[in-house]
């Protein structure tokens, strides 16, 4: 259990949430009051991670709606279609968001003529189940995960899908913390994951927390450390997986993959099902985000690039399902992914 949470409702009427911008130097939580907060929280990073977008943008929902809710039927409604707008527009790429939206539209929908103030109520309670699904999630990932991590295993990861990017406990580092939790030792290597260092800022954060053995290297030191130490396996997060197994991740992922593949070290992408985007027939229909140029020109205040360099700022990357070993989920894990055994996941998560 980490000693920290990413996100909460703040009773009456706020999302409380760690603004990761400010880690690891300052812990400071912010508390929110409006679907545009929300959206701005999430559009600049203050929160990040394909889980912990989709829950907070249903709270972004959910404190527009308690914010709303004495306003009549009308001006409440216009209200939240707006709120669903801008929540939207916020990141294009974390299929969560997406998918937290649509469960919070489909609450708003089957409430319409509803009294605004019971209405507000129904769409709290569904953004808390969207947060404690996730937890569930994870440490179900976890356990399905740990199962694949040999005992004295050297591990690497890319960028941060740890309890930071969740709701709690994790995809790829929930895997790592129910290794520990199992017993097994287990060291583990973090890429930097620049040009926004969450590897560095997050991931070595998470992990130095909870006395995880973790050593922080440079994103192009990845190919030398598996060419030169024993690495025994990858393991990632994702924000869109596509129906033929296609993996959109931190940008860098890809050619940690491709080094992978090329040094025999397997290659696993932990996900929830929410992160799956079935209506995407492979990576190449996923929208990359491209980031502000200032991310890569300096770091906070700090400048170190000429005045008017062109930028070239992509948020993502997307690994090709044929370099994947497998994706963990919470309903078990799918080797060597590909159309026909995505598909046959997804049946048997629907009729679970």
């Amino acid at each position: 259990m980490t000693a920290f949470f990413t996100l909460r409702w703040h009773a009456p009427d706020a999302v409380e949430l760690l603004d990761q911008r400010l880690l690891p130097r300052r812990e400071h939580y912010l508390h929110l009051r409006s679907a545009g907060e929300v959206a701005d929280a999430i559009r600049t990073l203050a929160v990040r991670g394909a889980p912990a977008i989709g829950c907070a943008a249903a709270y972004g929902i959910a404190v527009e709606a308690v914010r709303c809710r004495h306003l009549d039927a009308s001006g409440f409604a216009s209200a939240l279609q707006a709120a669903f707008g801008v929540l939207a527009a916020s990141r294009p790429t974390a299929v969560n968001l997406f998918w937290a939206l649509a469960r919070m539209r489909a609450v708003h929908e089957a409430l319409a003529g509803s009294p605004p103030i019971h209405a507000a109520s129904k769409l709290l309670e569904e953004a808390h189940a969207i947060l404690a699904a996730d937890v569930a999630a994870n440490e179900a990932m976890g356990r399905h995960g740990a199962a694949l991590v040999p005992d004295g295993a050297t591990i690497l990861t890319h960028c941060n899908a740890g309890a930071l990017a969740t709701a709690g406990h994790g995809t790829a580092l929930g895997v790592i913390r129910s290794a520990v939790a199992a017993g097994k030792k287990v060291r583990v290597f973090a890429d930097e994951t620049r040009p926004v260092l969450q590897g560095a800022r997050l991931t070595a954060w998470e992990l130095s927390r909870d006395g995880i053995d973790v050593t922080l290297l440079p994103d192009g030191a990845a190919g030398h450390l598996m060419a030169t130490q024993k690495v025994d396996l990858v393991v990632v997060g994702a924000d869109r997986i596509a129906a033929n197994g296609d993996v959109a991740n931190k940008i860098g992922t890809y050619q940690v993959a491709v080094m992978a593949r090329r040094h025999g070290v397997p290659f696993y992408v932990a996900a929830p099902l929410s992160t799956f985007d079935f209506s995407v027939a492979d990576g190449r229909a996923i929208p990359i985000e491209q980031r502000d140029p200032s991310e890569v020109t300096g770091y906070g205040a700090e400048r170190w690039a000429p005045d008017g360099i062109g930028v070239f700022n992509p948020a993502f990357d997307v690994t090709p399902a044929d370099l994947v070993s497998a994706i963990i989920t919470e309903a078990g894990v799918v080797h060597r992914p590909d159309t026909q055994t995505l598909a046959r996941l997804r049946a048997d998560a629907a009729t679970a």
